[in-house]
């Protein structure tokens, strides 16, 4: 397992089997998201994009009580109108950083997922949950809204009444009532958030990573269109993969009762 560190809080680590977990490590402020970290961010996200070989990529947090509360809100406090707008672009591409990767992403939870970091899940294909997990968008309480995603990224998986009431109320759920209401799509025993996210991951990838991509294309870009629409979507997505050289190696690997060995092209 190999590991790169991008800045002081944000680490890359390569794990056996194409998979790259994006650790999250600013401990002493729980993940608080501040400038300097968001570039960080930004900056494994580029590199993730960039590297062909990772085909899925798991969100983890080295703090045992938080995967992320958000945005540093002692950094926002001493920032001038001025400079907060200087520092909008950078927390914008780090959120846009990890909802562009490419490849399947999935985020495992546990403690506070707050705002921001709730967002940065939210962002991730799937999210896997422990029970001491605690979620929500509170930001209209400190009298902003959610600038990370959650918006548009909520009602997408709960419905445009149910995201309204819980960014309305600015209130905070805990790990079961989050599974009901699909705020989360695994839950899991405290502490086996990390475990279960990396196993899942495995299992994806084992699947062609050029059909990975090209399904995420299709699921992200579908989203929300008329079915004619969803469907022209689709058909671009599998003429990207038809005649690839994954098709043929998928193909091959079947009639020939083994397992693919994938060229990744």
């Amino acid at each position: 397992m190999g590991e790169q560190r991008f800045g002081e809080w944000v680490v890359v680590r390569r794990h056996d089997g194409h998979v790259a977990e994006l650790v999250l490590d600013r401990v002493k402020a729980m993940n608080a998201v501040s400038t300097e970290m968001a570039r960080c961010l930004t900056e494994a996200c580029d590199a993730l994009t960039r590297n062909r070989s990772v085909r899925v990529v798991v969100v983890t947090s080295t703090h045992a009580r938080a995967f992320c509360v958000g945005a540093d809100l002692k950094e926002r406090n001493s920032l001038t109108d001025a400079e907060l707008v200087r520092q909008r672009p950078y927390t914008r591409a780090a959120y846009t950083g990890v909802l562009e990767l490419p490849m399947p992403t999935i985020a495992a939870v546990h403690g506070f997922a707050l705002g921001g970091g709730f967002e940065i899940a939210l962002s991730c294909d799937l999210i896997v949950a422990d029970r001491t997990a605690v979620v929500g968008l509170p930001e209209v309480s400190v009298g902003v809204i959610p600038g990370g995603g959650g918006t548009q990224l909520l009602p997408r998986r709960v419905g445009a009444a149910r995201a309204a009431e819980l960014v309305f109320t600015a209130r905070r759920l805990e790990a079961e009532e989050a599974r009901e209401l699909g705020l989360v799509d695994r839950l899991v025993e405290a502490g086996e958030d990390r475990t279960e996210a990396l196993a899942l991951a495995g299992r994806i990838a084992g699947n062609s990573p050029v059909g990975l991509r090209a399904a995420k294309r299709a699921l992200r870009l579908g989203h929300g269109l008329d079915l004619k629409a969803g469907l022209e979507v689709e058909d671009a997505a599998w003429r990207s993969v038809a005649f690839s050289g994954d098709r043929a190696e998928g193909v091959a690997a079947f009639n020939e009762k083994r397992t693919p060995d994938w060229p990744g092209e």
